[in-house]
């Protein structure tokens, strides 16, 4: 298992669960499937898988409330599996910490490459490709936007001179707008870029970390260009 990438994925329908455990274990992956939220919980600190995959409608502890107590915890990523695609549930597992979801009923190859995508986005989290390397490295990797500053060599966020904790999802959407400030970046780059999408995606997930974002670093700092998208006060 140390080789391999450690699912943990917590789902109570028993057919779902285990089917779903065998087709990524033919994928390479390690999993650990649980059928509830508070076995879920245990098995993650026990275990300390490399991604969660949470189905929000599990007993004991439902998979939102689990994703939030992950969060508390860990910067680990994190699914949320969704019965609807225009389920609350989503925005509010978003809202949780989460990542990203894939609806249910789904096919296993868009999953496996759902989850190839994230943990490719969180093993590059440490590099912004598209941040300017000449404009960093004269100031020492450090980006100043009013109160805020953005180290893209340590990976660091203060605002007002006080760290700011980002998961690797959320420093990926911030570093995209610092490498162009000002420019009004649209939805669907941003999932292309960030979320690492070949493919149509819920730009509900963009709205959801940029709402994240912004209560860390300032609520005015990102300003909503109706229409088009969002972009960083320069």
């Amino acid at each position: 298992m140390a080789d391999q990438t450690h699912v943990l994925f917590v789902e109570d329908d028993d057919v779902i669960r285990e089917a779903t455990q065998l087709a990524l274990e033919r994928d390479g992956f390690a999993v650990t499937a649980m059928p509830d939220g508070l076995s879920g919980l245990e098995a993650f600190r026990t275990n300390q898988p490399d991604i969660a995959l949470l189905d929000v409608m599990v007993p004991g502890l439902d998979g939102v409330s689990l994703c939030r107590r992950i969060r508390d915890e860990s910067t680990v990523p994190v699914i949320m599996l969704s019965a609807r695609a225009d389920s609350i549930d989503v925005v509010l597992g978003l809202e949780a910490g989460a990542d990203d979801y894939v609806t249910k009923p789904f096919d296993g190859a868009v999953l496996v490459a759902r989850i190839r995508a994230v943990l490719r986005r969180f093993g590059h989290a440490g590099r912004a490709d598209r941040v300017d390397e000449a404009d960093a490295a004269s100031n020492g990797g450090l980006l100043t936007f009013g109160d805020l500053e953005i180290d893209t060599e340590g990976m660091e966020v203060r605002r007002a001179g006080q760290g700011v904790a980002l998961t690797p999802t959320e420093m990926r959407l911030l570093l995209e707008f610092s490498s162009a400030p000002g420019t009004v970046l649209s939805r669907d780059k941003l999932l292309e870029r960030v979320w690492d999408y070949g493919w149509g995606g819920d730009t509900r997930v963009v709205d959801v970390h940029v709402q994240r974002l912004r209560q860390k670093i300032g609520q005015d700092r990102i300003e909503t260009v109706r229409g088009f998208g969002y972009k960083l006060k320069a």
